[in-house]
C-alpha cells in the first residue's frame, strides 16, 4: 500500500504509484472523449472514438480491480501529463475552422495520447513481470495491446479518410 507521503523505495511501490497515475489519466481522458466525439465530423471517426471511450472505461474498471487485489487504498494523484495533452488538444481544436481539418487535428492529438498510454501500460507490464505478478502483468499487457489496436485503427482511418479529406480541402483553397 502506498500513502501520499510514502517514498517510492521498491519496484512494487513504483508500480502502484504509476498505476494510480495512469488510472488518473484514463479518468481524465474519459471525461474529455465524449466532447471530442461530438466534435468529430466523420462517422467512422466517431465510431472509433466511441470504441476507445468504451475501452478506457474497461481499463478504469480493471485498474479498480487491481487496486482492490493489491489492497491499495484510494490515492488522489493527478496525471499532469494527460491534463497537458487534453489542454493542448482543446487549444488546437479551438483554432480549427474546418470540420475535416478538425478531424485530422483531433485524430493526431488522440494518437499522441494513445502512444503515451502504450508506453505506460508496457512499462507497468514489465514491472509486474519482474515482480512475478503474472496476473497483473497480463492485465497491463492486455491494456497495452488494446491501445495498439486503437492506434492501428486510427492510423488506417487517418491514411484512408481523415487526412485525405483535410488535404483535399487545402488543395481546393489553393
Amino acid at each position: 500500500m502506498i500513502e501520499t507521503n510514502q517514498h517510492i523505495n521498491t519496484l512494487h511501490t513504483l508500480l502502484d504509484y504509476d498505476a494510480h497515475k495512469f488510472t488518473s489519466a484514463e479518468i481524465e481522458l474519459k471525461k474529455s472523449l465524449p466532447g471530442w466525439i461530438n466534435l468529430a465530423s466523420s462517422l467512422k471517426f466517431k465510431t472509433v472514438l466511441q470504441t476507445y471511450l468504451d475501452m478506457v472505461q474497461e481499463h478504469v474498471d480493471k485498474m479498480d480491480k487491481f487496486f482492490e487485489e493489491e489492497n491499495i487504498t484510494s490515492l488522489c494523484l493527478t496525471n499532469r501529463i494527460m491534463l497537458a495533452f487534453i489542454e493542448e488538444t482543446d487549444e488546437k481544436l479551438a483554432q480549427c475552422t474546418d470540420a475535416e481539418v478538425k478531424d485530422a487535428c483531433l485524430l493526431a492529438c488522440i494518437q499522441v495520447i494513445n502512444h503515451f498510454k502504450i508506453s505506460t501500460y508496457g512499462t507497468a507490464a514489465a514491472f509486474a513481470n519482474a515482480l512475478g505478478m503474472d496476473k497483473q502483468a497480463a492485465v497491463f499487457h492486455e491494456a497495452e495491446v488494446n491501445e495498439k489496436q486503437i492506434d492501428d485503427r486510427l492510423s488506417q482511418l487517418a491514411n484512408h479518410e481523415i487526412n485525405t479529406l483535410a488535404k483535399t480541402l487545402i488543395a481546393m483553397h489553393v
